[in-house]
Protein backbone atom coordinates (compact mmCIF):
# COMPACT_ATOMS: atom_id res chain seq x y z
CA UNK A 1 0.00 0.00 0.00
CA UNK A 2 1.40 3.40 -0.86
CA UNK A 3 2.12 6.02 1.49
CA UNK A 4 0.38 9.78 1.06
CA UNK A 5 1.12 11.80 -1.71
CA UNK A 6 3.40 14.79 -1.24
CA UNK A 7 2.28 18.39 -1.15
CA UNK A 8 2.74 20.01 -4.04
CA UNK A 9 0.97 23.86 -3.37
CA UNK A 10 1.04 25.01 -0.29
CA UNK A 11 -1.24 28.09 0.34
CA UNK A 12 -1.24 29.76 4.16
CA UNK A 13 -3.36 32.52 4.82
CA UNK A 14 -3.36 34.23 1.44
CA UNK A 15 -4.74 37.63 1.17
CA UNK A 16 -4.50 39.81 -1.70
CA UNK A 17 -5.73 43.66 -2.08
CA UNK A 18 -5.88 46.63 -4.58
CA UNK A 19 -5.94 50.16 -4.92
CA UNK A 20 -9.01 51.61 -6.72
CA UNK A 21 -10.30 54.87 -6.81
CA UNK A 22 -12.32 54.26 -4.63
CA UNK A 23 -10.18 52.46 -1.88
CA UNK A 24 -8.98 49.32 -1.05
CA UNK A 25 -10.42 46.34 -2.71
CA UNK A 26 -10.26 42.67 -1.12
CA UNK A 27 -9.86 40.09 -3.98
CA UNK A 28 -8.65 37.13 -1.14
CA UNK A 29 -8.95 37.06 2.71
CA UNK A 30 -7.13 34.24 4.12
CA UNK A 31 -7.10 31.31 1.91
CA UNK A 32 -5.13 28.62 3.00
CA UNK A 33 -5.40 25.12 0.58
CA UNK A 34 -3.36 22.08 -0.28
CA UNK A 35 -2.88 20.16 -3.60
CA UNK A 36 -1.04 17.02 -3.42
CA UNK A 37 0.97 15.40 -6.57
CA UNK A 38 -1.09 13.53 -9.09
CA UNK A 39 -4.73 15.01 -7.65
CA UNK A 40 -7.13 16.59 -9.32
CA UNK A 41 -8.14 19.72 -7.95
CA UNK A 42 -10.84 22.57 -8.81
CA UNK A 43 -11.41 26.35 -7.38
CA UNK A 44 -14.98 27.21 -7.70
CA UNK A 45 -17.26 30.20 -7.39
CA UNK A 46 -18.94 32.60 -9.50
CA UNK A 47 -17.73 35.35 -11.40
CA UNK A 48 -15.56 38.20 -9.30
CA UNK A 49 -15.33 35.05 -6.54
CA UNK A 50 -11.28 35.42 -6.79
CA UNK A 51 -10.78 32.40 -8.48
CA UNK A 52 -8.38 33.67 -11.39
CA UNK A 53 -6.52 35.84 -9.12
CA UNK A 54 -6.14 33.07 -6.76
CA UNK A 55 -5.05 30.58 -9.72
CA UNK A 56 -2.13 33.38 -10.71
CA UNK A 57 -1.23 33.35 -7.60
CA UNK A 58 -0.30 29.79 -6.88
CA UNK A 59 0.96 29.31 -10.51
CA UNK A 60 4.02 32.44 -9.15
CA UNK A 61 2.20 35.11 -12.04
CA UNK A 62 1.73 37.61 -9.08
CA UNK A 63 2.57 37.87 -5.70
CA UNK A 64 0.12 37.79 -2.86
CA UNK A 65 -0.69 40.80 -0.46
CA UNK A 66 0.29 38.74 3.18
CA UNK A 67 0.47 35.15 3.22
CA UNK A 68 2.85 32.56 1.63
CA UNK A 69 3.07 30.12 -0.99
CA UNK A 70 4.96 27.61 -1.64
CA UNK A 71 5.12 25.11 -5.10
CA UNK A 72 7.03 22.04 -5.02
CA UNK A 73 8.77 22.97 -1.63
CA UNK A 74 9.79 26.48 -2.98
CA UNK A 75 8.55 29.55 -1.24
CA UNK A 76 7.33 32.12 -3.93
CA UNK A 77 7.68 35.15 -2.44
CA UNK A 78 10.88 34.71 -1.44
CA UNK A 79 11.70 34.77 -4.86
CA UNK A 80 12.09 37.49 -7.44
CA UNK A 81 10.12 37.14 -11.16
CA UNK A 82 13.28 35.72 -13.43
CA UNK A 83 13.49 32.82 -10.47
CA UNK A 84 9.72 32.23 -10.25
CA UNK A 85 9.58 32.07 -14.24
CA UNK A 86 12.31 29.75 -13.96
CA UNK A 87 10.60 27.46 -11.90
CA UNK A 88 7.18 27.90 -14.07
CA UNK A 89 9.14 27.13 -16.83
CA UNK A 90 10.38 23.78 -15.25
CA UNK A 91 7.14 22.53 -13.59
CA UNK A 92 4.45 24.14 -14.63
CA UNK A 93 1.66 23.80 -17.77
CA UNK A 94 -1.01 26.58 -18.54
CA UNK A 95 -4.42 26.09 -20.51
CA UNK A 96 -6.42 29.07 -20.61
CA UNK A 97 -10.21 29.95 -21.45
CA UNK A 98 -9.00 31.79 -24.81
CA UNK A 99 -6.68 29.45 -26.44
CA UNK A 100 -3.45 31.93 -27.06
CA UNK A 101 -2.17 30.07 -30.17
CA UNK A 102 0.30 32.24 -32.07
CA UNK A 103 -1.99 32.99 -35.57
CA UNK A 104 0.85 33.14 -37.97
CA UNK A 105 2.30 29.55 -36.76
CA UNK A 106 0.78 25.76 -37.60
CA UNK A 107 -0.17 23.22 -34.67
CA UNK A 108 3.04 22.02 -34.74
CA UNK A 109 4.80 24.71 -34.53
CA UNK A 110 2.68 26.14 -31.81
CA UNK A 111 3.21 23.54 -29.72
CA UNK A 112 7.40 23.28 -30.34
CA UNK A 113 7.39 26.70 -28.97
CA UNK A 114 7.99 26.27 -25.38
CA UNK A 115 10.32 23.76 -26.61
CA UNK A 116 12.86 25.76 -28.52
CA UNK A 117 12.98 28.40 -26.23
CA UNK A 118 14.69 25.99 -23.65
CA UNK A 119 16.79 24.92 -26.60
CA UNK A 120 15.40 21.25 -26.97
CA UNK A 121 17.12 19.44 -30.29
CA UNK A 122 14.17 17.32 -30.15
CA UNK A 123 10.99 19.67 -30.35
CA UNK A 124 9.52 18.92 -33.75
CA UNK A 125 9.34 14.90 -32.89
CA UNK A 126 8.43 15.80 -29.58
CA UNK A 127 5.74 18.29 -30.61
CA UNK A 128 4.09 15.77 -32.98
CA UNK A 129 3.96 13.15 -30.32
CA UNK A 130 1.77 15.69 -28.30
CA UNK A 131 -0.04 16.73 -30.93
CA UNK A 132 -0.90 12.37 -31.50
CA UNK A 133 -1.67 12.47 -28.10
CA UNK A 134 -4.87 14.93 -27.93
CA UNK A 135 -5.93 13.22 -31.54
CA UNK A 136 -4.63 15.83 -34.02
CA UNK A 137 -1.36 14.41 -35.39
CA UNK A 138 -3.47 14.77 -39.14
CA UNK A 139 -3.94 18.92 -38.24
CA UNK A 140 -0.17 19.80 -37.32
CA UNK A 141 0.04 21.64 -40.63
CA UNK A 142 -3.03 23.36 -40.26
CA UNK A 143 -3.05 27.37 -38.61
CA UNK A 144 -4.91 28.14 -35.98
CA UNK A 145 -7.94 30.00 -38.12
CA UNK A 146 -8.17 26.64 -39.92
CA UNK A 147 -9.21 24.93 -36.97
CA UNK A 148 -12.16 24.66 -34.63
CA UNK A 149 -12.45 25.74 -30.91
CA UNK A 150 -12.58 22.12 -29.83
CA UNK A 151 -9.28 21.47 -31.76
CA UNK A 152 -7.50 24.87 -30.77
CA UNK A 153 -7.86 24.08 -27.56
CA UNK A 154 -6.46 20.79 -28.21
CA UNK A 155 -3.78 21.69 -29.52
CA UNK A 156 -3.15 24.12 -26.30
CA UNK A 157 -3.19 21.53 -24.20
CA UNK A 158 -0.73 19.70 -26.21
CA UNK A 159 1.42 22.94 -26.07
CA UNK A 160 0.93 22.72 -21.97
CA UNK A 161 2.15 19.21 -21.74
CA UNK A 162 4.71 19.30 -24.36
CA UNK A 163 7.68 19.75 -21.79
CA UNK A 164 6.17 17.00 -19.25
CA UNK A 165 5.00 19.21 -16.36
CA UNK A 166 4.24 18.54 -12.97
CA UNK A 167 1.70 20.53 -12.27
CA UNK A 168 -1.16 21.77 -14.92
CA UNK A 169 -3.05 25.01 -14.41
CA UNK A 170 -6.07 25.12 -16.51
CA UNK A 171 -8.77 28.55 -16.34
CA UNK A 172 -11.81 28.08 -17.29
CA UNK A 173 -10.93 25.36 -20.45
CA UNK A 174 -13.83 24.56 -21.44
CA UNK A 175 -15.41 28.17 -21.00
CA UNK A 176 -15.48 29.26 -24.46
CA UNK A 177 -16.35 25.69 -25.98
CA UNK A 178 -20.00 24.34 -26.59
CA UNK A 179 -20.59 21.37 -24.45
CA UNK A 180 -19.86 18.70 -26.64
CA UNK A 181 -16.58 19.67 -27.34
CA UNK A 182 -15.88 20.76 -23.87
CA UNK A 183 -17.09 17.58 -22.45
CA UNK A 184 -14.33 16.12 -24.87
CA UNK A 185 -11.39 18.24 -23.89
CA UNK A 186 -12.07 18.01 -19.91
CA UNK A 187 -11.87 14.37 -20.99
CA UNK A 188 -9.04 14.55 -22.16
CA UNK A 189 -7.61 16.89 -19.81
CA UNK A 190 -8.29 14.17 -17.08
CA UNK A 191 -7.09 11.10 -19.02
CA UNK A 192 -3.94 13.01 -19.24
CA UNK A 193 -4.15 13.53 -15.34
CA UNK A 194 -4.23 9.91 -14.63
CA UNK A 195 -1.95 8.85 -17.41
CA UNK A 196 0.81 11.13 -16.75
CA UNK A 197 0.19 11.47 -13.19
CA UNK A 198 -0.07 15.49 -13.83
CA UNK A 199 -1.39 17.11 -10.69
CA UNK A 200 -4.51 19.06 -12.78
CA UNK A 201 -5.58 22.47 -10.79
CA UNK A 202 -8.79 23.84 -12.61
CA UNK A 203 -10.67 27.59 -12.25
CA UNK A 204 -14.07 26.86 -13.28
CA UNK A 205 -17.63 27.83 -12.64
CA UNK A 206 -19.11 24.40 -13.76
CA UNK A 207 -20.17 22.30 -11.16
CA UNK A 208 -20.05 18.98 -12.83
CA UNK A 209 -16.40 19.68 -14.24
CA UNK A 210 -15.14 20.42 -10.61
CA UNK A 211 -17.71 16.97 -9.36
CA UNK A 212 -15.24 14.93 -11.48
CA UNK A 213 -11.57 16.50 -9.62
CA UNK A 214 -10.56 14.73 -6.62
CA UNK A 215 -11.03 18.15 -4.30
CA UNK A 216 -12.37 21.20 -4.91
CA UNK A 217 -12.67 24.29 -3.02
CA UNK A 218 -15.68 26.83 -3.15
CA UNK A 219 -14.90 30.44 -3.07
CA UNK A 220 -17.40 33.26 -2.50
CA UNK A 221 -16.21 36.63 -2.26
CA UNK A 222 -12.67 36.07 -1.61
CA UNK A 223 -13.10 32.99 1.16
CA UNK A 224 -13.41 29.87 1.12
CA UNK A 225 -16.66 28.66 2.20
CA UNK A 226 -15.67 25.05 2.20
CA UNK A 227 -13.73 22.49 0.66
CA UNK A 228 -15.35 19.04 -0.81
CA UNK A 229 -13.51 15.67 -1.11
CA UNK A 230 -14.96 13.10 -3.93
CA UNK A 231 -16.04 11.25 -1.02
CA UNK A 232 -17.96 13.52 0.66
CA UNK A 233 -20.16 13.92 -2.79
CA UNK A 234 -20.66 10.51 -3.24
CA UNK A 235 -21.84 10.00 0.32
CA UNK A 236 -24.39 13.32 0.42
Amino acid sequence: MSGPSRVLLDARDVSKSVRGPEGQLDILSSVSLQVHSGESFAIVGASGSGKTTLLGLLAGLDTPTSGSIALDGHALEQLDEEKRADLRRRLVGFVFQSFHLLPALTAEENVMLPLELEGASDARSRAREALDAVGLGHRRHHYPAQLSGGEQQRVAIARAFVHGPRLLFADEPTGNLDQRTGHHVSDLLFALNQDHHTTLVLVTHDSRLAARCTRHVELDNGRILRVVNQGERAAS
